[in-house]
């Protein structure tokens, strides 16, 4: 459906329908056999897909040719994820984010295609004690690298920090180096945030 009608989408990669409950805001899901209505199409948008993701491998181009049918889902999901990372193609979503529908399969979809920090190259920066470009590898054995992106005051917490790692490892209590500053700052305590709630990392 669409509009005040849309009620789901297909996976064309699993071949499977996805439909959402009408009274939760997409909160649920049931996955169902696609309507015998839209399978040819689903067919048809399906091979296309294998297609176009065959052309950046080979051995499921040629799988292709033989019996488009012997590709398997998992082969699919990682030829796909590597032309994503190559950034040869750009999986497309669909869904409401309104009506919270097609959320959960595009976060699914973030964690399936696009790159891990292992899959990047590592970050160039500037060591703050030399002045020379250094570069970090997104490894625990480096040092510990970040870049603080945001400040907020919370009413329980205090004063938080949000930052992204680029490499090392931080543990609650240890000292890091604020290079816009110069000063040295001491970790206090580590949360995971989910929204508006923090989860204490040990």
């Amino acid at each position: 459906g669409d509009e005040a009608d849309f009620r789901g989408v297909v996976d064309l990669i699993s071949k499977k329908a996805i439909v959402w409950e009408k009274d939760d805001m997409g909160m649920s899901y049931d996955e169902i056999e696609i309507p015998a209505d839209l399978l040819d199409v689903v067919n048809e948008k399906r091979a296309e897909l294998i297609e176009a993701v065959a052309e950046y491998d080979d051995t499921l181009m040629e799988k292709f040719f033989e019996d488009e049918n012997s590709i398997s889902e998992d082969e699919i999901i990682a030829a796909l994820r590597a032309a994503t990372i190559d950034m040869s193609i750009i999986p497309m979503m669909c869904g409401s984010a309104f009506k919270n529908k097609g959320v959960q399969a595009m976060l699914d979809a973030v964690m399936r295609y696009l790159p891990s920090p292992l899959d990047v190259e590592g970050i160039e920066g500037i060591n703050p004690d030399t002045g020379d470009a250094d570069m970090r590898q997104p490894s625990m054995d480096e040092p510990f690298a970040a870049l603080a992106f945001k400040i907020a005051t919370d009413p329980f917490v205090g004063r938080l920090c949000f930052f992204r790692v680029y490499s090392g490892v931080l543990d609650a209590g240890s000292y890091v180096k604020n290079t816009r500053s110069g000063k040295k700052e001491r970790i206090s305590r580590i949360f995971q945030m989910h929204a508006n709630k923090q989860e204490p990392i040990p």
